[in-house]
């Protein structure tokens, strides 16, 4: 006779599948540009650069930049590689004048940002960000992708049915 299954043990169970299954979203970062002084003009040209700070950091797809400004005096503009170059505010991809703007990564590439002050882009407040591919998903593509999640969903339905299956038996 097969010795029946305490509660405890499945609800341990239980537990442990949706902990996985959580983690399964979980690894995005935010990053705060600027530190503790936020987006603004380097105040000392022998400061490190934002490109100095974008450089010691790896961005990944899901991550996050949070920029700290003042609103009524800054902006934060993503714009294309010759807008960067050149400090050209004119025609920007996104403009943000919040004071507190969050720009999460949908892709990898890189990504140009200026301040939407076209002087404070020429003392250096404007910065390239790389961000990498996630590797934690190989080569494959967004159809594998969403077949994977898809049969790990399946697997936590069955496995939670089946849970309470066990449990009604109890």
């Amino acid at each position: 006779m097969a010795k029946p299954i305490s509660f405890h043990k499945v609800f341990d169970i239980l537990g442990l599948l949706s902990l996985l299954l959580m983690m399964q979203k979980g690894g995005a970062y935010e990053f705060k540009v600027g530190g503790s002084r936020g987006w603004t003009v380097p105040s000392d040209s022998k400061a490190a650069s934002y490109n100095h700070w974008a450089e010691t950091n790896r961005f990944q797809v899901g991550d996050s930049l949070v920029f700290d400004y003042s609103a009524h005096k800054d902006s934060v503009l993503q714009v294309i590689k010759d807008d960067y170059t050149n400090c050209n505010t004119e025609a920007p991809l996104n403009k943000h004048t919040d004071g507190h703007t969050v720009f999460p990564f949908s892709q990898s590439g890189a990504y140009y940002f200026i301040s939407g002050v076209r002087q404070n882009c020429l003392h250096n407040e404007k910065m390239v960000v790389v961000v990498m591919a996630d590797r934690s998903k190989g080569s494959e593509n967004a159809a594998t992708s969403s077949i994977s999640k898809s049969f790990i969903g399946s697997i936590g339905g069955a496995f939670l049915g089946s849970s309470l299956l066990l449990l009604a038996k109890i």
